[in-house]
């Protein structure tokens, strides 16, 4: 054996959603520099960089869900200092600072040694993997999103006579209802009537670029403007739950890039941010599971879910895990010191108003939302470990992000004890159980044993 990566024994770590703000490398909390120790030994460390790092090269968009995310530059540093490698882009915050920022961001992380994925100068970077060089092989990460807030953001293509548009590579979803003939007719007479369907006669002629939907006696989208993520009726079951449809030419392209990852590279990541539930907010989406399944069967040796900013169940197929969502691992929003006038607005707000008054308002005085949720706080690493290509274990690791501290320091990652450390596993275990997913207590963590 010539290379150390021929053996096939490599380890994972894999954390959630990172909204870093402010430096890390100055705490010296024992459970904190365990966590930051954790992350470093592993072969390669991700996360979802869902920060933005830039010095406002890009203007705040139109409209924005939620918060318009900003960390100096400097701050993607940070990541890297607590052992992070690769970093996915593509996510519903992507677009917060337009084109610019979408830029700005992937050459901040790049220069501060992260490989990145998801997001690019066109679409087809956007889709492109990124690779990183580990000592026990090539990694390869391939990254997408079916959430960017409010319409745009998506990545654009380039032709040979023009340049494409910076963007994320987004998924386009759809959720489908399906109604008695009745229903059916009567909804199709509703949308006629009142003017929809002439307005979506405009897709037809090309005025709204990039929205693609069939409609025909059986199937059509009821609103004006198909956008999506849109609602398809279809003639059926009224019983039958609503189900949700990722867009087949939009998942064939990304699944190419996750053969191009396969091809290349001696293991590959495959990351989608979520925005979509099933049943309940506990099970990830229709098209999710599908995805997931479909990127291992393609290449992937692990798919890594987040979005809802809560954790979901694991599921091994084939050999190969599944973490349909890691919550937050670093949540420090409310301490993002400048927000947009739009961001205001949406509450009342003028331009006397500070940003704490704004993110007060917000939170209805820290009291809704995800100020009182431990879901929020509270989430878990997993640590995956392969001995010659075949999957081994998975350890979890129990991570609290401080309940109830102090603004200045809650948000900030720490190893989970007491308490929070057994209802993280206790929850873990319960999401899992639909999955035929077992974890067991051994020596201070959860543990998915193989074999």
């Amino acid at each position: 054996m010539n290379y150390d990566s021929e053996s096939g024994d490599f380890v994972m770590a894999l954390t959630g959603e990172s909204l870093i703000v402010r430096p890390m490398r100055q705490f010296r909390e024992a459970r904190f520099l365990e966590l930051v120790e954790l992350l470093r030994a592993a072969d390669v460390t991700f996360t979802n960089a869902e920060m933005l790092f830039h010095d406002y090269e890009g203007y705040p968009r139109e409209e924005s869900k939620g918060t318009y995310m900003r960390a100096a530059p400097e701050i993607a540093g940070e990541l890297r200092w607590m052992g992070v490698d690769v970093a996915a882009t593509a996510n519903n915050h992507a677009y917060d600072f337009l084109t610019e920022g979408v830029l700005a961001n992937r050459r901040n992380l790049e220069r501060h040694g992260l490989v990145v994925a998801g997001t690019g100068e066109n679409l087809t970077a956007a889709r492109a993997p990124g690779y990183f060089d580990s000592p026990r092989g090539l990694v390869g990460l391939v990254a997408s999103t079916d959430d960017l807030n409010v319409p745009g953001g998506r990545a654009g293509e380039a032709r040979p006579d023009m340049k494409g548009r910076p963007g994320a590579n987004f998924l386009r979803v759809a959720v489908e209802r399906q109604l008695d003939d009745r229903t059916f007719e009567e909804l199709r007479e509703l949308d006629v009537r009142i003017g929809y369907a002439k307005e979506r006669e405009k897709v037809r002629e090309g005025r709204f670029p990039g929205a693609r939907y069939i409609e025909n006696a059986n199937q059509f989208y009821f609103g004006p403007t198909p956008e999506s993520p849109a609602i398809l009726y279809r003639r059926g079951d009224a019983n039958c739950r609503p189900r949700t449809v990722v867009d087949a030419d939009d998942w064939a392209a990304t699944l190419r890039s996750i053969r191009e990852a396969r091809a290349t590279a001696d293991w590959v990541i495959y990351s989608h941010h979520n925005a979509f539930s099933g049943d309940t907010a506990d099970d990830p989406a229709d098209h999710f599971v599908s995805m997931a399944h479909e990127a291992i069967d393609n290449g992937a040796d692990v798919v890594v879910g987040h979005g809802p900013h809560r954790d979901r169940g694991i599921e091994i197929y084939e050999g190969k895990p599944i973490f349909y969502s890691l919550g937050n691992f670093i949540q420090q929003t409310d301490t993002i010191p400048i927000q947009a006038a739009d961001a205001y607005a949406r509450f009342g707000l003028d331009w006397s108003s500070t940003v704490n008054e704004f993110y007060a308002v917000r939170s209805r005085g820290r009291t809704v939302a995800q100020e009182t949720r431990a879901d929020r706080w509270l989430s878990f690493v997993p640590v995956v470990r392969w001995d010659a290509r075949a999957l081994a274990s998975i350890e979890l690791h129990p991570v609290s992000l401080g309940l109830g501290a102090p603004l200045g320091q809650r948000g900030r990652p720490v190893l989970a004890v007491g308490e929070e450390h057994r209802l993280v596993l206790d929850t873990l275990g319960r999401l899992s159980e639909r999955f035929g997913t077992t974890i067991d207590p051994v020596d201070g963590v959860g543990v998915i044993a193989m074999g």
